[in-house]
């Protein structure tokens, strides 16, 4: 008798595994305190991916397999997987345990750390990335930093995904230049109403209150995320549909000015994707399609979307399996402040802030400029601590696992890996929020200002970030030209605008 376990976010139907049935191999997909319990997780995301095992156990229980669905009144008395495994290989004539390789280290140390007297222990692959996990060491050598760009066009190539021969179609590489559009007041008509979902969740509601799970964030009358394999093919139609075409060109923008602006042309298809719902392949070609068959749809539109999942995603996955366990603990900035109050009410008067955190909490989701320019910038330009940073994004979006949130937070965001996976710390003052949003117009401080208690906190941190670590990045040529800029300016301008950034960080909860 075989024992198969199938974690939350190994949900996808078309694995080896499911393509027959066996009568005696038994599949378990169970809820376990220690998944809800390491950070602090939204609500929606711990109910999408109850909501989301529970109908693929069902789906698998109509295919014709064995199942055994364990919630946590089932799991109570098991504060982890191992716990609940060896009781059910104690008091079942199990034989034998099976389990996909978990994407997140944690995991996967504790899997392959179990044994069992007289059961043989199997680990398989999850099928899903399209890097193979046994060509990673390979692929992202430790002793060299890899490039984003170099590893893309490497996959672009090898997978022959928007190509023309040995070119690259449209004639280069990358559009991103093309690429960062701010929304005028004619383009808010062109916003697509988002693909809606309403699953009931209350009995998990209920069962988060009777096991006292800490959740955070909010959640309506019922779930507005896909919970099956159909419901993710519907989101990615749909964005194929009414948002790929103008995606590349406004991908980083951000507005206030809309009902949908939490969405605007984004695909929000993380989620499942990093379930496993939808294969990355299946999304690009999808996406690939829309592009040729659709006239409205340009090579700077899909390009930009392929780059973040044949590009972005499978690199940053590359970087995590690597460099763990050691790259958790990087803090090559040495920052040590704690998370500000705002990060978990959405409560400040910077308006760029005000409305990505109180998105986040309302939604589980925010784009990806509105992670790494407005609530990551903040985090670095003020020096919080990246363990507290890393754990907020961990719990706070339904698409967030250790092994996507981990590099793009601590590395990208947060350039506490001292440059791993990105050449230089992406710092930005109001003036970048100003170009491409409308976040200021209606803020109360002011953009331009960078002295005096109504300048954007923005400007000043800015500033004090660059001098605080001057002698390590003025190296950088990417960097150079901003301290010829700061040193131009006479001695009592600077030191208003140092006092200025001492003051905001000493009231950080104020601002």
């Amino acid at each position: 008798m075989n024992l198969r376990l199938i974690l939350g976010d190994q949900l996808n139907p078309a694995h080896p595994w499911f393509q027959s049935t066996h009568a005696d191999v038994t599949y378990l997909l169970a809820e376990v305190r220690s998944e809800t319990d390491y950070v602090s997780h939204h609500v929606q995301k711990v109910c999408a991916i109850f909501r989301s095992m529970e109908r693929f156990a069902d789906w698998l229980e109509g295919a014709g397999h064995r199942v055994r669905y364990l919630t946590l009144d089932d799991t109570a008395a098991h504060a982890d997987f191992p716990s609940l495994i060896r009781h059910l290989l104690e008091t079942d004539p199990f034989d034998s345990f099976d389990y996909q390789r978990p994407d997140e280290y944690r995991l996967l140390s504790q899997f392959r750390a179990l044994e069992f007297p007289g059961v043989t222990v199997t680990e398989h692959d999850t099928h899903h990335f399209l890097v193979p996990f046994e060509e990673l060491a390979k692929t992202f050598p430790v002793d060299r930093n890899l490039r984003m760009e170099t590893f893309y066009r490497r996959m672009r190539k090898q997978h022959d995904i928007l190509m023309d021969g040995n070119e690259p179609a449209g004639g280069q590489w990358n559009f991103d230049v093309a690429n960062r559009s701010k929304l005028k007041a004619a383009d808010l008509d062109q916003i697509p109403v988002p693909q809606a979902f309403s699953t009931d969740v209350a009995d998990i509601l209920q069962r988060l209150q009777r096991h006292d799970v800490r959740t955070i964030g909010s959640i309506g009358q019922a779930l507005d995320w896909p919970t099956t394999p159909a419901e993710a093919r519907e989101q990615l139609v749909h964005f194929c549909e009414s948002a790929l075409p103008a995606f590349g060109t406004f991908q980083d923008a951000m507005t206030d000015q809309h009902d949908q602006a939490w969405l605007l042309f984004h695909s929000r298809l993380s989620f499942a994707m990093n379930i496993k719902m939808l294969h990355p392949r299946e999304v690009i070609d999808a996406a690939i399609h829309a592009y040729q068959s659709r006239p409205d749809i340009s090579i700077e539109q899909v390009e930009g979307f392929v780059r973040q999942i044949l590009g972005w995603r499978e690199f940053i996955r590359g970087i995590y399996w690597t460099r763990m366990p050691d790259y958790q603990s990087l803090n090559a900035l040495a920052a040590d402040r704690p998370l500000p109050d705002f990060y978990w009410t959405g409560e400040t008067r910077m308006n760029c802030m005000r409305q990505a955190i109180s998105q986040s909490l309302e939604r589980a989701y925010a784009h990806h400029i509105q992670r790494l320019m407005i609530t990551g910038n903040f985090a670095m330009l003020a020096g919080l601590d990246p363990d507290a940073v890393d754990a907020w994004y961990l719990g706070i979006y339904a698409d967030a696992f250790e092994w996507v949130e981990l590099p793009n937070t601590r590395g990208m965001s947060q350039f506490a890996d001292g440059g791993i996976v990105g050449s230089k710390a992406y710092a930005a003052s109001a003036n970048y929020i100003n170009k491409q949003s409308d976040y200021c117009r209606s803020c109360d401080y002011m953009a331009a200002g960078k002295t005096g208690q109504d300048a954007c906190p923005f400007n000043s941190l800015y500033w004090d970030f660059m001098i605080r670590h001057r002698e390590s990045m003025e190296r950088n040529p990417r960097i150079g030209m901003v301290y010829r800029n700061w040193d131009r300016q006479d001695a009592e301008s600077r030191d208003l605008i140092l006092q200025r950034a001492a003051w905001c960080l000493a009231h950080i909860n104020e601002l």
